[in-house]
């Protein structure tokens, strides 16, 4: 029985932090430019000859980091 209400407060946790939601912000740069800067990220990255393997999570990783250099941060939204 114990380890049922374990279980239980485990899976409350996870469905809570799941319902999260985020966003990329940046104070110097238009909300309007985000996709422009995203797509440019995103393009660079695959052309990059070490992110050609087809493994999309990297280049996700890869593209998150060239959002930062380019001053957008990910905040969760309240």
């Amino acid at each position: 029985m114990r380890y049922l209400s374990v279980f239980a407060v485990a899976v409350s946790g996870l469905l809570f932090c799941a319902c999260s939601t985020s966003e990329w912000v940046n104070t110097n740069n238009p909300r309007a430019n985000y996709t422009l800067d995203y797509n440019n990220c995103e393009a660079d990255m695959m052309n990059d000859p070490k992110l050609q393997q087809g493994n999309k999570y990297f280049v996700q990783q890869a593209t998150e980091r060239c959002m930062i250099k380019k001053g957008w941060v990910l905040r969760e939204q309240k």
